[in-house]
Formats: C-alpha cells, sequence, structure tokens
C-alpha cells in the first residue's frame, strides 16, 4: 500500500497552484493524494477574478468522510480564505495523529488576497500551534510576526518568533530575497539552512504549494524533517529551472521535474 497524503486547499483551473499543484506532487512522490478543497479561485497565469470561499461545515465533512475511510500519513492546509475555515481547521486537527503542515497561504502570486487581514491572527492564533511544520514565505512571515525580513539573520529570528506561537518547527523560505534562495528551517533546538542558486523566470506560478506539497509527500513516506525539506528543496529549485513556459503571466513549475 502507498503511503497517503492529504491536502486541504484552493482549487486553481489553470493547473498550476492549490489542490492541483499538490496532486501532482504528491504523484510524482509515489504517494496516493487526497484532496479536501476549500475554496474556488477564477484564475490563470495572468489575473485572478474571483474567489469563492466554501462553507467550513462543508469542508469539514470532507476532512471527516477522508480520515473515516483512508486516514493520511501527513496533510497540509494551503489556501483557506476565512477566518472561520482557520478555527475550523484548528478544531479538526486537534484529533489528527499525523503531521500536518501549515501553508499559511495569504496571498495569490497576482497579488490577489486569499486571506483576509483579519483572519492573519486566526492563523497565528489557534492554526500554527496545531503545525508540525509552518511554510511561510517572507511577506507571510512578516504578516505573522509584524516584523521586517531583510536578511538571514531576520529570517532566523522570524522563525524563532513562529516557533514561540506554538509550532513544533518553521521554514522561512528565501525566495523573495534579493540574494541567493536560501531556507531556514528552525526546529526549536537548532537552525538548518536549505541554499539554491536563484532561477531567473518568471514562472513560479504555484512554488510554495509545490513546496509544501513535497515536505508533506516525504513525511507521509516515513522521512524525517531535515531529509524532507531537503529533498522537497532539491525538487522545487528542479521544478522551477525546467518549468514548462506555459501561459502568458507567472506560469507553473514543473510538476515532472526529476527527483534526485
Amino acid at each position: 500500500m502507498p503511503p497517503i497524503a492529504l491536502t486541504i486547499a484552493g482549487s486553481d483551473p489553470s493547473g498550476g497552484a492549490g489542490i492541483q499543484a499538490d496532486l501532482k506532487t504528491f504523484h510524482q512522490f509515489g504517494v496516493y493524494g487526497e484532496a479536501v478543497v476549500t475554496l474556488i479561485t477564477v484564475q490563470n497565469t495572468v489575473r485572478v477574478s474571483r474567489v469563492e470561499v466554501l462553507d467550513p461545515a462543508l469542508v469539514l465533512e470532507q476532512i471527516e468522510a477522508v480520515l473515516e475511510d483512508i486516514p493520511p500519513l501527513a496533510a497540509k492546509t494551503g489556501a483557506l480564505g476565512s477566518a472561520g475555515l482557520v478555527a475550523m481547521m484548528a478544531r479538526a486537527a486537534e484529533g489528527f495523529d499525523f503531521p500536518l503542515v501549515v501553508d499559511p497561504v495569504m496571498v495569490s502570486k497576482h497579488g490577489h488576497a486569499l486571506l483576509p487581514e483579519s483572519a492573519a491572527r486566526a492563523v497565528r492564533e489557534l492554526l500554527v500551534p496545531r503545525a508540525a511544520l509552518v511554510t511561510p514565505n517572507v511577506p507571510e512571515a512578516e504578516a505573522l510576526t509584524g516584523g521586517t525580513i531583510r536578511s538571514l539573520d531576520d529570517m532566523r529570528r522570524a522563525a524563532e518568533c513562529i516557533h514561540r506561537f506554538g509550532a513544533r518547527a518553521v521554514l522561512i523560505k528565501g525566495g523573495h530575497m534579493e540574494t541567493d534562495a536560501t531556507d531556514v528551517l528552525y526546529d526549536g533546538s537548532a537552525f538548518h539552512e536549505f541554499p539554491a542558486s536563484r532561477v531567473a523566470t518568471r514562472h513560479t506560478h504555484g512554488t510554495g504549494c509545490t513546496y509544501s506539497a513535497a515536505i508533506t509527500a516525504c513525511l507521509a513516506a516515513g522521512m524525517d524533517l531535515g531529509e524532507s525539506v531537503g529533498r522537497a528543496k532539491q525538487f522545487i529549485h528542479e521544478a522551477i529551472r525546467t518549468n514548462p513556459g506555459l501561459g502568458r503571466g507567472s506560469g507553473p513549475v514543473n510538476h515532472h521535474a526529476r527527483l534526485s
């Protein structure tokens, strides 16, 4: 029986982000993927024109149906869309006996808000304490901590701050920094850095979803956290480097990138 992973996230009809990206990534890692839909977007590589957030009760019913029959070995959250959904997700996660990776998606690659500012507090206070790993990019880490991140030292301080909110581990992604794309993992006792050279491309749609999904897949396969992040980092770098060049805007990465 293959490892099983669950994504609880929004839908991207263009296939580059959200549950579509997560399921492709799970498959590439040899993991059976399940998907609970939280919101539906109207988007492509150049725009997001509509976001419809599902009722928290409906999302919870999806989660319960999955856990009842085919429980995962690891799960991740993506775009949740409302404070009500965040609160429901936090309550549901109290009963999880598998690791939960929280990707605190707040804004799309096009700059469209996928989580109201009022819900950021709910993420920080309710959902982060349930996470085995939180994976914010730099703007998301700034929103969670209220600080400014301009250096690796700032990233380390932000990781420590988010860890104090209750997460077991924090991965600050450095893709928005001006230097090389170095990510910083803090597991509560030590820092670990995952460097990568910056790829000059506009095709980075769904990188956060894909990266966190790859980590989730590795955790479901039984890898420890450090190895999971390391393998996922290699995969997302190769996926960006070999992107298929689709779309007129910020196109998707290559979800068929080879695993080392």
